[in-house]
């Protein structure tokens, strides 16, 4: 039978929540704020002691409250688009919902924007936020990819001038620098690089947790938990990396993993069909994931959100701030342009026995047909369902649920 719910889940959850309101009480003017997309160095507002809520999380809690179409209709209310780059513009729809509809009361208005020039749109929509009372921003370059050497996962952590090139890391470093002096005028507070160190490898330590507990479910079979319990209990702490709290959640998921194993817990005792969700989480409808279990035995075992923390974040070397400008140089690169996304993906199909993908593909998500070729060509069926996870009337033109069950009809035979 279905076990219950990760304890680990539960208390990132609960602690999410509490931090967040906390965060509610004390902000104001001599307690400013910050609102980062997951592309931009969170370890410098961490060292400053500036709390920091990042977009793509709050987007989440948006679209988890069913406050996504309210959100998005105001920014078609301001004359912008509301159908694309929405999981990216959620938040800022949702700054001028009424406080009654704002989740969990609302995000306080922060005084610094900080994302990364990705695409055309990102920095626009960041550069907005600099446009509302009492925010300003601040952008990063984003630069090209290098020609990926093979197998990155086992270089990254040490080798990363050699996996981005050396020219890609001065320039962010430098940008770094910049925003360190940026922070520092506006709030007269003085940076630490001692403070960075130590922040860097309390990250990695949570990156090598995180490491083991992906590990770990790549090799159990059945899968004994749930990704919609590795999700927040990988992500509320990723949120909090560098934090002493951020490698104990680590930890403690990583040994309830192994007690779960240990016990032979499973998701679904039938599992008959494991599968791999590619894309962002479906934030407006996390039951989706379970859906499947009853009829088809079908599990999904993978999230990249375990996985780009097992892989994609440890960084190690005597120089904190460029240890910290290769942790994010190339995040987009590993998760999204091939040949290093691509052979990533097939590498973690492979690793968990997957039967079968689901591939959401955004309008933002470049070279996501590469992703599914490379994984079609190893033998493991995809289906790439065109829509944005953050925006439920998007989800529910491309008929999600029932297209993954066609699927599992027609393309993953059971075992």
């Amino acid at each position: 039978m279905p076990e219950g719910r990760l304890d680990s889940a539960v208390a990132a959850t609960a602690y999410q929540r509490e931090w967040f309101q906390s965060l509610r009480r004390s902000s104001g003017a001599d307690a400013p704020i910050a609102f980062v997309n997951a592309d931009a160095p969170h370890e410098v507002f961490r060292a400053m002691g500036i709390p920091y809520v990042v977009n793509q999380w709050w987007a989440s809690v948006i679209a988890a409250k069913r406050r996504g179409p309210d959100s998005l209709r105001r920014l078609t209310a301001l004359g912008l688009p509301d159908d694309s780059r929405q999981y990216d513009a959620l938040a800022l729809g949702a700054q001028d919902l009424p406080a009654e509809d704002a989740p969990w009361g609302g995000l306080p208005t922060p005084a610094f924007a900080v994302a990364e020039r990705g695409g055309d749109v990102t920095h626009k929509i960041f550069e907005l936020w600099g446009q509302r009372p009492g925010t300003e921003t601040f952008l990063l370059s984003r630069t090209a990819a290098d020609p990926a050497p093979e197998g990155w996962w086992e270089r990254v952590a040490d080798g990363w001038e050699e996996v981005f090139g050396r020219e890609r890391i001065d320039l962010l470093a430098a940008e770094i620098h910049d925003l360190i002096a940026w922070l520092e005028e506006r709030t007269g507070r003085s940076f630490d690089h001692s403070r960075l160190a130590e922040i860097m490898a309390l990250g990695n330590e949570q990156a090598q947790w995180n490491r083991r507990t992906r590990d770990l479910l790549a090799a159990a079979r059945p899968a004994p938990v749930a990704v919609t319990d590795s999700i927040p209990s990988v992500m509320v702490p990723q949120w909090h990396r560098g934090s002493e709290w951020a490698v104990t959640a680590a930890k403690r998921l990583h040994d309830e993993v192994a007690a779960r194993m240990e016990r032979g817990d499973a998701v679904c005792r039938e599992e008959r069909r494991r599968l791999m969700w590619i894309g962002r989480g479906l934030w407006s409808d996390l039951e989706m994931y379970r859906a499947f279990q009853e009829e088809f035995g079908a599990v999904f075992v993978w999230s990249m959100y375990l996985a780009i923390a097992a892989d994609g974040y440890a960084r190690y070397g005597p120089d904190p701030v460029r240890a910290l400008a290769a942790r994010f140089v190339g995040i987009t690169d590993l998760l999204y342009v091939p040949p290093m996304s691509s052979s990533w993906y097939v590498k973690e199909a492979l690793a968990h026995g997957v039967d079968g993908v689901v591939h959401l593909v955004a309008d933002d998500t470049p070279g996501a047909s590469f992703i599914s070729a490379a994984l079609e060509e190893r033998g493991v069926p995809v289906l790439e369902i065109r829509a944005n996870n953050a925006d439920s009337r998007s989800t529910q033109d491309a008929r999600v649920g029932e297209r993954i069950a066609e699927f599992l009809r027609t393309r993953v035979p059971a075992r």
